[in-house]
């Protein structure tokens, strides 16, 4: 594993919920990770907000870590769980809320 790989999979082991996305949870830097952030935020969900615009290292390392392109990615306990499209689907049909509440994060 490179150096930011080794990273990336630290801050997805050992944080419950992670948000990769562009900008901060406070100030989005995009309509999609907007979107992500107000869905965890409607939720309650504790999540950490990791910035991949500071960085080209952690904006392409998170898209290789997970094989997925695009960005916001949500982690839930060290599980992938899919971009801004995913979670809204999620979210509308309650599943995004129940997987929260089994993982013992909501």
């Amino acid at each position: 594993m490179t150096d930011i790989a080794t990273w990336i999979d630290n801050e997805v082991k050992t944080n419950d919920v992670v948000l990769f996305m562009k900008g901060t949870p406070d100030m989005p830097m995009c309509g999609f990770s907007g979107r992500a952030t107000q869905i965890l935020q409607h939720l309650g969900v504790p999540f950490k907000g990791i910035d991949v615009l500071s960085s080209n290292d952690i904006r392409q390392g998170i898209k290789d870590y997970t094989n997925w392109p695009t960005v916001p990615q949500l982690y839930v306990k060290g599980e992938f769980v899919g971009g801004s499209d995913i979670m809204m689907e999620m979210f509308q049909s309650g599943e995004l809320k129940t997987l929260m509440t089994e993982k013992g994060v909501a």
